[in-house]
């Protein structure tokens, strides 16, 4: 890449500019997440390209941006590469979809702070009883397949 990288603050506004009028589940701002995704990566000491990531993690994935605008943006090819490897693929097996992220330079610590966000019980008892328990287990599955330790 020839040009100068965005700024996390041109990342920031860039994402929630694109998922705007989005919401979580509860109903909530989908930035919020984004938000929480990006202060995790930072509170568990990841640099800049990983903090850009998880202001991107979501966005090919829920087509607020596409693939082409990716691999054009100005963004370093490791942030690039980490919202490649968080990036869930139609049809994707979840051991395929952890193979990934393990194999992906600084894409774990983000999919770690996804997660974290994800399965915060906070944020999950506002759900439906039967949404909650498949959420639950999904990202208990996915904590145990990328190794990393669930906080009870």
């Amino acid at each position: 890449m020839t040009e100068t990288p965005l700024t996390l603050a041109e990342v920031e506004s860039l994402a929630r500019t694109a998922h705007a009028g989005q919401t979580d589940k509860a109903g909530r701002p989908y930035a919020e997440h984004l938000a929480a995704v990006a202060d995790g990566v930072r509170a568990r000491g990841g640099d800049a390209e990983q903090i850009a990531a998880a202001w991107l993690h979501d966005s090919v994935e829920d087509d607020a941006l596409s693939e082409e605008w990716l691999t054009a943006a100005a963004l370093t090819d490791r942030t690039k590469a980490i919202v490649r490897a968080v990036t869930k693929r139609a049809g994707e097996e979840p051991e395929e979809y952890a193979r990934r992220i393990l194999a992906t330079p600084g894409a774990l610590l983000v999919k770690q702070a996804d997660l974290a966000h994800n399965a915060d019980p906070e944020r999950l008892a506002v759900l439906a009883g039967p949404t909650r328990e498949r959420l639950t287990q999904k990202y208990a599955r996915m904590h145990a397949l990328l190794g990393l330790e669930q906080r009870g």
